[in-house]
């Protein structure tokens, strides 16, 4: 469940409870994975405290409210909100102010045709109302589910429950009644983030995290009413729920996100849970053999300090060797593990590529200067993408992606259109067996049957130019294109001794952006651009040469001239991108209205970004190809397809046979 704020006083001292020494787990210490047998005072101690918790969370389920208050920054006191009770930040205009350095700015004024044209074509987003989370993604039965974070009642944050959509291809799709309601003492303040597990006689079984109706985070379970049916239309909430509470150590608000089970090599299902112990983000380990009853065990699977509260974690096995998904039981010598947490204190989801050791539940990294959560970590994506979730899809041995695309405008601008928060395109996602140290991700490749026509563009383009792409309205777009930069531009800056080495110094997010003009770039698209430029989102290339002569490439997006509007938050997004020997620089973009999803040489980086234009819209959205760098001409070849809209469709049995024959 995504949550931002209420952080919580961080003691002078790192220390780990969960671990009989407070150090980090030793992978190699195949006798330390169970909990050693603790004699005397302290075992009574220990079971006496967890019983007493326990008891104590179910007595206590009648549904008060406490007076909280909330101090503000200005000192003044006020009613603390339900999100902020519940430990879940709610969206606020507070970035926005302070972004515009004045929080008398009068807002934008929106029009019902600007925020009509920002609704997206072939993104999933619900009819109306608030969305956040993915959840429990899975294929049954020739049918693609997908649960999400789900507010019936408005378009911000609370009264979270499942909401629930089916398609036949993860791109049309037919939305579902509601999977699960809020109406039980332990999910009472929210239904949040959970995931889905295939047992071995084909049922699936769902756990979830529950804000009890004294917002303590606890996991429950729920399994199909009828496994008969290929909808899976009824879920059963487990009456013995909940299975899980929060262990000695972890506050109440601190536990959170089971991930899919998989298979140990003793036979039993494992699952992580996301969790921190003061400042340092940790990963909590489970054993079960029925899902009801569960063995904490010694060790973490992974911890790193000073990243905060971790996520909605995923853990998932990638083949060194073959471009495909694995089943997430899947282990042995080929096949390296990814940890994923997504960061409650930066809204950035964070990944790492390690080992993982089946006898003691624990991973390392293979590479621990870029370890989860670090400033110098890798990221699934650069720009606005957040709670993510994979699964693996047995119909097509794939790995899928889902992530959570919230808005970048004001809480008053989502409530006028009623909306809120999209879905990305969901990506395959494997190991770049090229490089071996990154994940690629790439749309699945079902997007491509919405594409309509299309125009192959081929041509050199010299410094400082701008060619406008004549494709008509580019509001629903798919561009491909590959770029190369002519050899005697690269053999003059990388012969001249005098041309200063920027690479160590240059970043997308601090240089300034499309217009700052260096020696190779920067150089790439304008989409969703006024005829007059006054508003316009570039996605680019900047090549810099680094203190050894080599060059660094960056993949960036720059939505800082995106919109005249002010309560719109307007970043330059983007990070360093390895280009191997002899590759041409390539990106794919999918333009649909108000998000741009961009994806550089082949997914190894990719950023997504939301803009709100206010005269770029409509039959005025226009490409343009530009080229800023200073001493380099570029040849560039681009294929842009229309794209058409997909079927997304409120529920009826009409629309699900509609759908069912595609």
């Amino acid at each position: 469940m995504a949550k931002s704020d209420a952080l919580l006083p961080i003691s002078a001292r790192e220390e780990d409870p969960l671990l009989s020494d407070g150090s980090r787990s030793d992978p190699n210490a195949e006798t330390h994975g169970r909990r050693r047998p603790v004699k005397g005072l302290l075992a009574v101690s220990f079971g006496l405290f967890f019983i007493a918790f326990y008891v104590a969370l179910i007595a206590t389920h009648d549904g008060s409210r406490s007076n909280d208050v909330k101090i503000e920054s200005d000192g003044t006191a006020t009613k603390a909100s339900r999100a902020h009770l519940a430990g879940v930040s709610e969206k606020s205009n507070d970035q926005l102010w302070k972004l515009s350095g004045d929080r008398n700015t009068v807002a934008f004024s929106w029009n019902n045709s600007m925020l009509s044209w920002q609704r997206t074509a072939f993104h999933f987003q619900p009819e109306q109302n608030w969305m956040n989370d993915p959840n429990g993604p899975l294929f049954y039965k020739g049918w693609y589910h997908f649960f999400y974070q789900y507010n019936p009642n408005a378009a911000v944050w609370g009264d979270i429950v499942w909401g629930h959509a089916v398609s036949k291809d993860l791109i049309h799709w037919v939305h579902l009644p509601l999977a699960m309601a809020a109406d039980q003492w332990y999910d009472a303040n929210g239904v949040w983030t959970g995931s889905a597990t295939f047992l071995e006689d084909g049922s699936i079984v769902m756990l979830y995290t529950g804000s009890t109706d004294k917002s303590v985070q606890v996991q429950n379970l729920a399994y199909p009413e009828d496994l008969n049916d290929p909808l899976l239309l009824k879920w059963v909430k487990f009456p013995g729920n909940p299975v899980l509470v929060p262990p000695p150590g972890i506050l109440p608000k601190d536990f959170r996100d089971p991930t899919t089970a998989w298979k140990t090599s003793a036979g039993k299902w494992r699952i992580t849970i996301g969790s921190k112990i003061n400042r340092t983000g940790i990963s909590l380990v489970y054993d079960t053999t029925d899902f009801k009853t569960y063995e904490k065990l010694e060790t973490l699977l992974h911890k790193v300090p000073n990243t905060g509260m971790w996520e909605c974690v995923d853990f998932y096995p990638v083949s060194k060797t073959l471009v495909k998904g694995l089943d997430t039981s899947v282990n042995g010598p080929d096949v390296k593990h990814i940890v994923k947490a997504s960061m409650d204190d930066t809204r950035i989801d964070h990944y790492a590529i390690g080992t993982y050791f089946d006898s003691n539940g624990t991973w390392t990294p293979d590479d621990p200067t870029i370890d989860v959560g670090i400033s110098t970590s890798l990221r699934y994506d650069y720009g606005k993408f957040y709670a993510s979730k994979t699964f693996y899809d047995q119909n097509k041995g794939r790995r899928i992606l889902w992530g959570w695309i919230g808005e970048s405008d004001s809480e008053s601008a989502d409530v006028q259109k009623g909306w809120s928060s999209l879905q990305g395109i969901p990506r395959t996602v494997v190991l770049d067996t090229k490089t071996g140290k990154n994940l690629v991700q790439w749309p699945v490749e079902e997007v491509k049957s919405l594409r309509l026509s299309s125009k192959k563009f081929d041509m050199e383009v010299g410094p400082g130019s701008l060619v406008h792409i004549d494709v008509g309205s580019a509001a629903q777009l798919d561009i491909e294109a590959e770029f190369e930069i002519k050899k005697e531009s690269l053999e003059k800056i990388l012969g001249d001794a005098s041309a200063a080495a920027e690479a160590e110094e240059f970043s997308c997010q601090k240089s300034g952006g499309s217009t700052v003009r260096g020696a190779l770039g920067p150089f790439g698209f304008s989409v969703l651009a006024h005829e007059s430029l006054s508003e316009k989102t570039p996605v680019y290339f900047y090549v810099a040469k680094g203190k050894d002569s080599k060059l660094i490439t960056f993949f960036c997006t720059d939505s800082s001239r995106s919109s005249f509007a002010n309560d719109v938050v307007k970043p330059i997004y983007g990070s360093s991108v390895p280009v191997l020997k002899g590759e041409k620089l390539t990106m794919r973009i999918l333009v649909d209205h108000s998000i741009v999803e961009a994806f550089g040489q082949g997914g190894r980086t990719c950023i997504t970004s939301r803009v709100y234009p206010t005269k770029a819209i409509y039959g005025a959205a226009k490409l343009f190809l530009f080229n800023n760098a200073i001493d380099a001409t570029i040849t560039a070849s681009f294929k842009v397809w229309q794209m058409n809209s997909a079927f997304i469709q409120p529920y009826s049995e009409e629309a699900v046979r509609a759908l069912s024959r595609t």
